[in-house]
Parts: structure tokens; sequence; C-alpha cells
């Protein structure tokens, strides 16, 4: 399983109500740490498949969602288990302090 993207409308359904704890990444096509991040997601998604469920919110696309978070800089990292945040990061960060981060939080 890849990253996908999740809008206002989809947020509900993919992220509030998952089986799965699902990781938010909040990022715009403009953000250069957004695009640093990237690949180390979709290989954690890969990775974790059947275990976490990563998404992608577009901060321009989807203000809704963002404000509900509070997000006030990107990347912004959520993690939600059972409908709530656990955790939440801002910024780039290598492939294993993700990992790390992720792993304590679920």
């Amino acid at each position: 399983m890849t990253t996908h993207p999740v809008t206002d409308e989809t947020f509900e359904a993919e992220v509030k109500n998952s089986d799965l704890p699902v990781l938010v990444d909040i990022w715009a096509e403009w953000c250069g740490p957004c695009k640093q991040i990237a690949p180390a997601l979709e290989e954690i998604s890969e990775e974790m498949e059947g275990k976490l469920k990563i998404v992608k919110v577009d901060a321009d696309s989807n203000p809704t969602s963002v404000q509900a978070m509070g997000v006030r800089g990107i990347p912004a990292l959520f993690i939600f288990k059972n409908g709530e945040i656990v955790s939440n990061r801002t910024g780039a960060a290598p492939k294993a302090a993700l990992q790390n981060w992720i792993n304590e939080s679920i």
C-alpha cells in the first residue's frame, strides 16, 4: 500500500473511522521539506502495510482539515488512533527518525 490523498470531504471516513492507526501528512506542492520526506513515507507505508495507513492532505486544497488540526507549519505529521490524535510533529526528518516516532506512537 502506498500513501494516498485525503480531502476535507473524505477525512472523517479515511482517518477518524479507520480501523488502523493513520499517519496524516499535511503537505503542499511548493514545500521543499514536504518533498524531502515523501519518499521515506512511501517506503514506510509499504513496510507497515496492515499496521499503519499513511495519507496525504494537501494544505492548500483542504483548509478545513488543516485548521481543525491547528497546523501552523508544514510538513505537519499527525498520528491518529481510534479517531484521536495521539502524536504530532512538524518538519522534515530522516526515515529512521520517522520510523522511531511512528513505532513509539502506535
